[in-house]
Order: structure tokens, then sequence, then C-alpha cells
């Protein structure tokens, strides 16, 4: 008899437990925050929802008010572009209805995001296999799921939570559903996807890189826009000179004009569409020297000055952030090892330095590459042509943002330092560990 009242016992003890794991199904929970700082327009929206447990649980469906806030790494995507979401439950509709306590990383959530204005269709998301410890008749924790799409139409792109699912694994398995009551849920973000840009393949080619005053050079254009007006011009510098002419493109966007460069300050030519230049209908400047000739009775000594080449290097190859602490998140804070850029070519043109970043990978999942900002900052050598200006403090993220540059001008070069102060904002609850992404360079 004794024996009997214990399996009994055991019975009851175990469906007690299954009740409060699918409690927790109903109610959500996890460890990961949605990342901060991927963007301004998010905003934490409520909707009613209906979450159905397990038949076996024998709880009945439970409706009430969810909170929820969908965060993105891209809030202005170029079409094609990949956009990373994640979809957080901030508050769910029920608490732990039970006294027992339920145990640490039971559950994994799944969800959709549902995509309206100008792109429509939904986002599948899924959270990690984490949660902490729920005392019994607790609130449950927040959880975040995250998934990517591709922006495939320019324009307005609204984001609003959708159904999701908690698939429990504690004594068995177990999946509870949740629904939007009065789909569609409000629109917690929105992103604003931009056209891809056909790239800019005109090109210009001289016949001599030098003359005397009046001599006419042959400029010969290609892939600009078939029968469309042209301005071929001199530059001093940025500055436009006196020599100008116009020319009429043929079927296959080609031209071949004989312009006369008089001006003695010439350094380049260039040819554009419209009234006015434009790096995007333009190409050039071709580099072009007008030859002053030498009096009589005299001799002309030259010597000459090699172009050099655009370079960089960096003092090290990796950055170790400061620590966060579980539970509390924040910035973890460093500083770029030092990029050093050198511009020996001499000339008009002027350099960028761009940089990228991937998402930080680690056991918890990832932290979006939006999370990384810096705050850039350059310092010409003295004695350099140009000015160095330091990029706009902000988000790196995959697309890239500027680091450095320096503008285009009549005599541009020198040597420049450039720095970064990195900040990662790393969720609250993000799983313990190491986490590393590559942060990518480039000089042009």
């Amino acid at each position: 008899m004794a024996l009997n009242r214990s399996r009994a016992a055991a019975r009851r003890r175990r469906w007690t437990a299954v009740l409060g794991v699918t409690a927790l199904a109903v109610a959500g929970g996890g460890a990961l925050a949605a990342p901060a700082g991927a963007t301004t327009t998010s905003q934490a929206v409520e909707f009613q929802t209906r979450c159905v447990p397990p038949p076996i649980a024998q709880i009945p469906p439970i409706e009430g008010t969810t909170t929820a806030q969908i965060t993105v790494d891209k809030p202005s995507p170029k079409v094609g572009e990949t956009v990373t979401v994640t979809y957080t439950i901030t508050k769910p509709a029920a608490s732990n209805p039970v006294d027992l306590a339920l145990p640490a990383d039971i559950m994994t959530p799944t969800g959709k995001v549902v995509l309206g204005g100008a792109q429509s269709g939904t986002v599948t998301v899924t959270g990690p296999k984490k949660n902490p410890p729920v005392p019994g008749k607790g609130s449950f924790p927040a959880f975040s799921m995250t998934g990517t799409f591709t922006a495939t139409e320019a324009g307005s792109i609204s984001l609003s939570p959708g159904d999701y699912n908690i698939h429990t694994s504690y004594l068995m398995e177990l999946d509870t559903p949740c629904t939007v009551l009065n789909p569609p849920a409000p629109v917690s973000e929105t992103v604003v996807a931009s056209p891809v840009t056909s790239p800019n393949l005109r090109a210009l080619q001289l016949d001599n890189a030098s003359g005397d005053p009046g001599v006419r050079v042959t400029v010969t254009g290609s892939k600009f826009t078939p029968l469309t007006e042209v301005t071929v011009v001199g530059r001093a510098g940025a500055a436009e000179t006196a020599d100008k002419m116009t020319v009429t493109t043929d079927s296959e966007g080609g031209f071949a004009a004989r312009l006369k460069v008089n001006d003695p300050a010439t350094t380049g030519i260039v040819a554009y569409e419209g009234t006015a230049w434009d790096p995007e209908k333009g190409a050039g400047p071709a580099a072009y020297k007008v030859v002053v000739p030498a009096p009589p009775n005299s001799q002309t000594i030259t010597a000459a000055v090699n172009a050099g080449e655009l370079s960089m290097t960096q003092a090290g190859d990796a950055v170790q952030l400061s620590s966060v602490d579980f539970g509390a998140g924040g910035a973890a804070k460093g500083a770029l090892q030092t990029v050093t850029v050198k511009d020996f070519r001499g000339g008009p043109a002027g350099w960028s330095l761009t940089g990228k970043v991937t998402d930080f990978t680690g056991p918890g999942g990832a932290i979006g590459a939006g999370n990384l900002s810096w705050t850039p900052a350059c310092t010409a050598k003295a004695g350099s042509p140009s000015a160095c200006a330091a990029g706009s403090a902000g988000p790196v993220g995959s697309g890239g943002a500027t680091l450095a540059s320096t503008p285009n001008g009549t005599l541009t070069g020198g040597e420049f330092t450039v720095d970064a102060q990195l900040s990662l904002d790393v969720p609250a609850f993000t799983a313990p560990g190491s986490y590393a992404g590559v942060l990518t360079l480039t000089l042009s």
C-alpha cells in the first residue's frame, strides 16, 4: 500500500512539472534581449494573443496581452541586401501558474515577423535554447528570436510581430503555439529600402598626356548614355577652366572630341552628362599638362619627381574589447589598431578609408554587426598637402561606414594617422563566452 502511494505521488509530481513547463511555454522565457542601438524607429507594441497548451497539460487556452518589439540591423538597406530581424517578447501573456520552480534552458522559441508595405511576406525567426530558472508563480523573462530576409522592393517595409511557438524539452517534448488574435499586430519597426543604382562605367582616354598651349587633344569617351549631349572640359584641380566644348554621343554611348587646351594651370580633363559635374554621370579626370615653351636663348632644366602609391598599414590585427556582465550587458569598449595611410601619388585625387564588420558569433548565437559603433579620428602629418577628415561617429554594420577621407584638390597627398574608439552594444542576457567579428578596412 505504501508503495502504491509512493508511485501515485511520483506521478503527481511528474504531471505538476509538466503543467509548469507548459505554462512556461505559454508565457515564453529566455535570455537574449533585443540588440540595442540598431535603429531609431523601433517601438514596443501590444497585441492580443491566444496560446494553446498541449492537451496533455489539461490547461485551457490563455488569452492575454503580449508586449513585443522588433529591431533590425539595417534600417536603410539597398534592394538585394540581407536584413537581420530580432523579434523580442518583452512581456508574455501569462506567468508561471504553479508553485513549482521551473529549470533553466528547457525551451526553444520560434515565430514569424510579418512584412507589409512595399514588400509582403513573413520572416521565420528562431531563438536559442536558453532561459533562466523561473520561480513558482513568478513572472516569465523575455526571450528573443532572430532571422533574416532580403529586401526585394524599394520603399517603406513595415515589420509586425506574428505568431510564435514555444517548444519545451522537460520530461517530454511539447509545443505551445501562440497566435495573434486580430492580425496583423501593430507595426513595431519600419525599414526603407533604396533601389540599387547602376555602376558608372563611363570612361575617358586622351591621345596625349601633354601639349603646348592651344594644341588640341583628342578625348575619347565610352559607356556614356547613347545619343546624349556631353560636356568635355579642362580642369585646374577641382575647378573647371574656360577650355570647354560639347559633343553628342553615338548610338553606343561613345564620342571623340578635339578639345583645344589653353590654360597652363590645367591638370586634367573630364566629361559629363547634364549641366554640371556629377560623378555618377561623368568620367575623369584624365591627367593632362600644358607645356609652356621656353623663351628664346634659354635652357630648360628639368628634374623628375616620381609618383608613389596609396598604401595602408595597421599596428596590429586583433582588438580585445572590455568585458560585460551577463544580465547587465552594455558597451564592450576598446580601440581600433592604429592605421597609417600614405598617399604619395600626387595629382588631384583624394582617398577614402571605409570599414564593414561581420556579426559577432559565439556560444549563444550572434550579436548583430549593427551593434558595433565607432568614433573615428584622423590626423595629418605636418607638411601633408591634404587635410584628413574623420568619418561620422555611429554604427559600422555589415553595410559599412567611412572611417576617414581626404578631398580631391589641385595637389593632394601626405601621411595620415587614423584611429577610432570602438563600442559593441552587448544585449543583457547574451550567453557567456567569447564573441568574435571581423572588421575589414578598404582604402580607395
